[in-house]
C-alpha cells in the first residue's frame, strides 16, 4: 500500500489551498492536520467532496474510475482519504474504521477547508461508508446537496438494521446510485420503505456494492461507472 492514495505536489497549509481552490488549481496535495486531497476537472456543473468506503481507499478501481468520468461530465471532485486510512497506509496493516460520528467530524474539518463563498457551493459524497458519513452530515449541519454512492442501507444479511433514521432530517437535494442487487440493500428491499422527497435514487441494473454486474447481464463495470457519472452530473446541474 503507497504513502498516499494521489501523486502529492506539496505540503501546503488549509489557507493556501483556498488560495489554490479559488484561483481555479488542480492537483494534489498533503493538508496540513487533515491529510492527502486530489482534486480534478472543472466544476461546470458543481463541486462534490467525495469520501471512501470502509476497507478501500481512494486509490480502489471504482474510486478512481468514477472520478475520471465525473470529471469528463464537468463536476469537480474533491478526494479526501479519512486518518484511519492514512494511519493504515502508514502501518501497511489493515484496521477498522473508527465511529461514524467520528468520520462526520472530520468530513466536518474538511467542508470547513475546502468551501468558500465565491466558490461553487460543496456538495458532499461518497461510497457505502463514506456516503453514510456525508448524509449524517448533512442531517446535521446541512449541504448543497448529496450524492451517494453504495449506500449501507442495511448490513448484509442483515435487513432488519436498517440506516434511515436520520433521513426524515435531509432537506437538500439527494441523489443515491446504486446497484440494484447490492447486499447493502437491493431494488426489492428498498421498495417497502418512503423515502424523503427530497432523494432520487437511481438504480444501476444489475450492479452488485461495488457497482459489477454479472457477465451474463452483456454489462461490465466501466458501462455502469459511465451511467452513473452521467446521471450524477445531471442531477447536479439541475439543482446547481
Amino acid at each position: 500500500m503507497s504513502e498516499y492514495f494521489c501523486q502529492v505536489e506539496a505540503v501546503i497549509s488549509p489557507r493556501r489551498l483556498r488560495d489554490h481552490l479559488l484561483s481555479g488549481g488542480r492537483g494534489s496535495w498533503l493538508v496540513e492536520g487533515l491529510g492527502p486531497l486530489e482534486v480534478r476537472g472543472q466544476a461546470r456543473h458543481g463541486r462534490l467532496l467525495i469520501a471512501h468506503g470502509a476497507g478501500a481507499g481512494q486509490d480502489s478501481s471504482l474510486m478512481v474510475k468514477l472520478r475520471e468520468a465525473l470529471a469528463e461530465m464537468g463536476v469537480q471532485t474533491l478526494a479526501i482519504e479519512f486518518g484511519y486510512m492514512q494511519q493504515m497506509r502508514r502501518e501497511a496493516r489493515r484496521r477498522p474504521p473508527p465511529r461514524i460520528d467520528h468520520l462526520v467530524d472530520e468530513l466536518a474539518r474538511w467542508c470547513d477547508t475546502v468551501s468558500h463563498p465565491e466558490l461553487a457551493p460543496l456538495w458532499l459524497g461518497g461510497k457505502s461508508m463514506g456516503a453514510r458519513a456525508a448524509s449524517l452530515f448533512a442531517a446535521r449541519d446541512q449541504a448543497a446537496g448529496l450524492v451517494l454512492c453504495g449506500y449501507p442501507f442495511h448490513p448484509p444479511r442483515r435487513p432488519g438494521s436498517w440506516r434511515l433514521a436520520h433521513w426524515p432530517l435531509l432537506a437538500c437535494p439527494t441523489l443515491v446510485v446504486q446497484g440494484s442487487r447490492d447486499p447493502f440493500g437491493t431494488r426489492e428491499e428498498l421498495a417497502g420503505h418512503a423515502l424523503p422527497e427530497v432523494v432520487r435514487v437511481h438504480w444501476l441494473e444489475d450492479g452488485d456494492h461495488d457497482w459489477r454486474p454479472r457477465r451474463a447481464s452483456g454489462r461490465d463495470q466501466g458501462q455502469l461507472i459511465a451511467e452513473a457519472a452521467g446521471v450524477i452530473a445531471a442531477f447536479m446541474a439541475a439543482h446547481p
